[in-house]
């Protein structure tokens, strides 16, 4: 059962780690993070296509990450 949950937890942090290195920056220096923030609470971020996949995916494997993470400690 452990090393499910060790196979498990090092499926989700590559695919965590992928997801997040493929998405693009947002911020353009300290500007970008002032006016980005609007943009973003506004509603100018685009809510379909590849970013919002990517987006998705690395929440949930976040969410899995700490999950599986809590259960082994909570396992010993």
């Amino acid at each position: 059962m452990k090393l499910a949950l060790m196979v498990l937890l090092t499926i989700a942090s590559l695919i965590l780690i992928a997801s997040i290195l493929m998405q693009s920056s947002n911020s353009a220096g300290l500007s970008g993070s002032i006016g980005g923030g609007a943009e973003q609470l506004f509603g100018k971020k685009k809510s379909k296509g590849y970013e919002a996949i990517l987006s998705k995916i690395s929440t949930v494997a976040a969410v899995l990450f700490i999950l599986l993470s809590l259960a082994l400690v909570t396992m010993e």
